[in-house]
């Protein structure tokens, strides 16, 4: 069964910058569609960001210009690098597979407050 993992959340400052990190225990991670959600208290889950095994990036309007999409193939690894954070950032921060889900991890929780 697949696992993702995800990492590096936390209690940020307005303004200020996180970086998340997904580890999926998947072979041949290279070929997959990766992108991360994120879901807010009585929101339902959106997708922020996706990268293509070609490492092209899409972002939602929301996050565009302030987060960025990356990828390590030999690490089996998805990266959000997350900047100018908002109050309205505050999620708890998922990855999965695009075009075909896997079980949900556990997500790394978010928070920017002052």
């Amino acid at each position: 069964q697949v696992q993702l993992v995800e990492s590096g959340g936390g209690l940020v400052q307005p303004g200020g910058s996180l970086r998340l990190s997904c580890a999926a225990s998947i072979s041949i991670f290279s070929i997959y569609t990766m992108g991360w959600y994120r879901q807010a208290p009585g929101k339902q889950r959106e997708l922020v960001a996706w990268i293509t095994s070609s490492s092209s990036t899409n972002y939602a309007d929301s996050v565009k210009g302030r987060f960025t999409i990356s990828r390590d193939n030999a690490k089996n690894t998805v990266y959000l690098q997350m900047m100018s954070l908002k109050p309205d950032d505050t999620a708890v921060y998922y990855c999965n597979f695009v075009k075909a889900p896997r079980a949900w991890g556990q997500g790394t929780q978010v928070t920017v407050n002052s």
